[in-house]
């Protein structure tokens, strides 16, 4: 199944949890909420799960990744960014999100506007879609450089 949809940040009241599109909703929820319990619910909490973007580089281990979410809410920074332009592609006991995510990531008078090319793979199991494998990109270089730069100036301040 490939379905294009509108705009997701986790502001949707979903009842259906066997739905991509509530674990989607979830993980946007949780993350511009920065909720790390339903993060943590929204990942499969196994040593087969993965992460890679600009900032978390290649995080492999759900101990590994929820470290990554827990210093970035618990941090001074405020990020927020919703999925849109994407699709959903599902087939049996997995379902890939490939879209784009926009937003922004603002500290002390800093802010960047995002602009991240975004995937998702979700495995079923009994309790519902589970994140296994994120990646995350940003295409614009002078974007990714301006980005890393502010972050990691921020964190080292």
């Amino acid at each position: 199944m490939n379905k294009k949809i509108g705009v997701i940040d986790g502001s949707f009241q979903l009842d259906d949890t066997f739905t991509a599109m509530f674990a989607l909703n979830q993980f946007y929820r949780a993350f511009n909420t920065g909720d790390l319990h339903l993060m943590k619910n929204n990942w499969l909490n196994s040593d087969e799960v993965s992460l890679a973007n600009p900032l978390g580089g290649l995080r492999r281990g759900w101990q590994d990744v929820e470290s990554f979410y827990a210093a970035l809410f618990s941090g001074r920074a405020e990020v927020y960014v919703e999925y849109f332009d994407f699709t959903i592609h599902e087939s049996g006991e997995i379902f890939l999100a490939v879209g784009r995510e926009r937003g922004y990531f603002r500290r002390d008078g800093d802010e960047i506007e995002l602009a991240i090319r975004t995937s998702r793979t979700y495995k079923k199991v009994k309790e519902g879609w589970r994140q296994i494998h994120h990646h995350g990109s940003i295409e614009d270089p002078d974007l990714l450089q301006r980005y890393q730069q502010t972050v990691f100036r921020l964190n080292q301040s």
